[in-house]
């Protein structure tokens, strides 16, 4: 493996560790122990959840051809997924706030486990059912558990600002040290020890069977409305006003779709962009160093959410734009380099540009959550929160099926310029919310409320 790869990978090590130690006391919020030990539960529990989906992750696409079936087999079996988030999402996110967010994270483990099940087996219709059942499980996993964790927050009357630290504990530790311990851990069970493709899936699901366990044992039950009277098309109508009546519901759902459309579609393209001519290149190292750098994204999103004079909404106009820009490298580069046919046997100059611009680009995915996070807490209403939430979802999904289905009808160069003005069109969104947002408020909107005060047209 080239010395560029290590470079890279230690230098990101260097300053995830640097930032972490160096912190101050104006980088750290004071809490209480109660709301460390509630902070720490969740963590663990968060972070095996993450690690039953990360050890799964890397292992799809390749299970799937050990089987025998080709790219557009494989490829209707991922739309499948998303498609299922998209239509089962709104559904379970629903009854998520209806039946209880406890309830819902253990329904995640349990489809989830059943998803993994499916692996075992190489009938294309059961490893179908799989992909459904694994894209409920992502709806519930994105919005279930983020909920139940801002509900708690907030009934236990624990200070709004200790809630960004759990935010960004929860990136740093589940979207960055645990896939990189997942991504190391599976490699372990099919190469090293030989227990072939299905061995993560196996993994996963013990993982999930354990962070139930520990759900069950230790977590409380609450709800966004559980009034009886509300049945799911209302919870539906509720989210659907929330949206409407609220610009900065609605502005928020955008740039949260905009971003992780982006992310999403990045995920997809990342490898033949640094190997345009089929290159051997360490994808298991490489993703590692992309989750290094969402670690440091991070590490800085706590050290900004820890200054009270800082807001969110302000320091995430940049990113989007820092983002945009990295997306454009492997546009300017085609332009100012002249692309080559031939398979280099190292990684060539224009790959190590972009490279470094990926890294950015996760950097800026490791800001991103934590972020977004805060403000979903400050905006969505309680009563309709996993509701909203995968209704958020619903056009990412849309968008990534629609990728999936065309990647190989455009240029690598035109995808990536499309997310690119995706990323600069959210951060002129965030630039509104921003203006928005500080406009004082002459009264908060609650969809209870509004429902009371107004007849309800579907009884006339």
């Amino acid at each position: 493996m080239e010395v560029f790869y290590y470079l890279v990978f230690g230098v990101m090590a260097a300053v995830v560790a640097a930032l972490e130690l160096s912190k101050t006391n104006k980088d750290r919020i004071n809490t209480s122990s109660s709301f460390n030990s509630f902070k720490n539960n969740y963590l663990l529990v968060f972070s095996i959840m993450m690690a039953g989906d990360w050890l799964q992750g890397p292992y799809v696409y390749y299970l799937y051809s050990t089987y025998g079936f080709g790219k557009g087999d494989i490829g209707q079996l991922f739309i499948a997924g998303f498609g299922s988030s998209m239509l089962f999402g709104t559904i379970v996110g629903s009854l998520a706030d209806k039946q209880g967010r406890k309830r819902a994270c253990v329904t995640y483990c349990i489809v989830y486990i059943l998803s993994c099940i499916t692996k075992h087996s190489p009938q294309y219709k059961v490893l179908m059912v799989g992909r459904i059942l694994g894209g409920i499980a992502t709806s519930l996993l994105f919005s279930a558990f983020e909920s139940w964790l801002i509900a708690e927050h907030n009934k236990r009357n624990f200070e709004q600002q200790w809630l960004s630290l759990t935010f960004s504990k929860a990136v740093f530790l589940g979207n960055g040290l645990v896939a990189i311990l997942s991504g190391l851990f599976g490699n372990l069970l099919v190469d090293t020890f030989s227990f072939g493709p299905v061995a993560p899936f196996d993994a996963a699901a013990c993982f999930l069977a354990i962070g139930m366990a520990i759900i069950l044992a230790t977590w409380s039950e609450n709800f966004g409305d559980p009034s009886d009277s509300k049945d799911l098309l209302t919870q539906f109508k509720v989210a659907a006003i929330a949206i409407a009546s609220d610009e900065k519901i609605a502005l928020l759902g955008a740039i949260q779709s905009l971003f992780e459309a982006s992310m999403y579609t990045f995920v997809f393209l990342w490898t033949p962009a640094l190997s345009p001519n089929d290159e051997e290149i360490p994808h298991g190292f490489v993703f590692a160093t992309f989750m290094l750098a969402s670690m440091l994204g991070s590490s800085l999103a706590a050290r900004l959410m820890s200054r009270s004079s800082l807001r969110v909404e302000n320091y995430m106009q940049i990113v989007f734009l820092v983002s945009a820009a990295s997306l454009l490298l492997p546009i300017t580069t085609s332009v100012l380099v002249t692309p080559s046919k031939v398979k280099d046997e190292g990684l060539s100059l224009t790959s190590s540009i972009q490279l470094l611009g990926f890294c950015v680009f996760e950097a800026c995915v490791g800001i991103f959550w934590p972020s977004i996070m805060k403000m979903r807490s400050q905006y969505i209403p309680e009563e309709a929160r996993s509701t909203i939430m995968n209704f958020f979802r619903v056009p990412l999904n849309i968008f990534v099926c629609i990728v999936l289905y065309n990647v190989d009808a455009f240029p690598i160069t035109i995808m990536f310029g499309m997310c690119s003005i995706f990323l600069f069109v959210a951060s002129i969104l965030q630039r509104r919310l921003m203006v928005i947002s500080e406009k004082p408020k002459a009264e908060e909107w609650s969809p209870m409320k509004e429902r009371n005060s107004e007849v309800d047209p579907l009884t006339l």
